[in-house]
This record gives C-alpha cells, structure tokens and sequence, in this order.
C-alpha cells in the first residue's frame, strides 16, 4: 500500500478515537448526573413514605375521634330526648294541676260571694259564654285566687273551732 493511504488511515482511526473519547466523557457526565438524580430520588421517595405513614396514623387518629364523638353525641342526644320526654310529662302534670286549681277556683267563687240579685227582675236564662283560650297568666291569677279562697276558708274553719 501506499504511503498516502496508510497515513490517511491512521488519520481517520486517531478522529475516530477523538470522537470515541469525546462521546465517552459525555456519556459519563449523563451518568453521573442520572446518579445524582436517582440519590435525589431516592432522598424524595423516602420523605415521601414517611409523610404517608404520618398521614396514615392522622387518619386512623381521626376515624378513633370520630367515633368516640359520635358515641358521645348519640349518648347526649339519648339524655336530651329523656329530659324532653321528662319534660313534656311535667309540663303535662303542671296543666292538670291548674286546670284543677282553676276548677276549684270557679267552684270557690260562687260559694265565697253569692251575687244578690234584683227581685224586680226575672232571672233571664244564662247565656254561656263563647270558649275562648285561658293563657297561662289566667290560669296562674285563677291558681292564686283560690289559694287566697282556700286560705280564707280554712281560716275561718279555724276561727270556728277556736270560738
């Protein structure tokens, strides 16, 4: 061969060793930072688990919460509805008692004072009154009324007694 042809040979296998080493030291840069990028990674996966185990443990933290407060809620609301029942039935036994109180009131009035009546006059038939609603301040007036009564004539039993 050819003095020429051998030196161009050479020539191009040392450009292609030139290439070889160049593509080899960029190829371990990308290397080396892929390797920095997986520690990186790495790093960030395992701060990542450890926030899903902390958020695991919030998690069942709450539903235990949540369950003890809904237990606690039904437990008041139990109580509430108890004290509403005790409540409806003591209100229900205070309007007995003032209704009787009341009928002992009206039955009181008409033997306390009797109203005389004008001899001019005949006695006309009574006209009942229209019902009408009592309020409780009535009803309250009316329960005074007839302990004042009540009191009264067992003041005057007393003073009968005592003569």
């Amino acid at each position: 061969m050819s003095p020429i042809v051998n030196i161009l040979a050479d020539a191009m296998v040392a450009v292609l060793l030139v290439a070889s080493i160049v593509s080899s030291v960029a190829l371990s840069r990308r290397i080396t930072r892929l390797k920095a990028d997986e520690s990186a990674l790495r790093h960030t996966i395992g701060d990542l688990m450890m926030a899903t185990e902390t958020a695991e443990r919030a998690i069942a933290g709450l539903r235990t919460t949540l369950g003890e407060c809904d237990r606690t809620l039904a437990e008041r609301l139990r109580v509430a509805e108890r004290y509403a029942a005790d409540l409806a039935g003591q209100v229900a036994a205070g309007e007995e008692v003032l209704g009787r109180i009341g009928r002992i009131v009206a039955q009181a009035r008409p033997a306390a004072a009797p109203a005389p009546r004008a001899p001019e006059t005949a006695p006309a038939a009574e006209v009942p009154a229209p019902a009408r609603p009592v309020s409780n301040a009535e009803r309250l007036g009316a329960a005074a009324a007839a302990a004042r009564a009540l009191s009264e004539r067992a003041l005057t039993r007393l003073q009968g007694q005592a003569a």
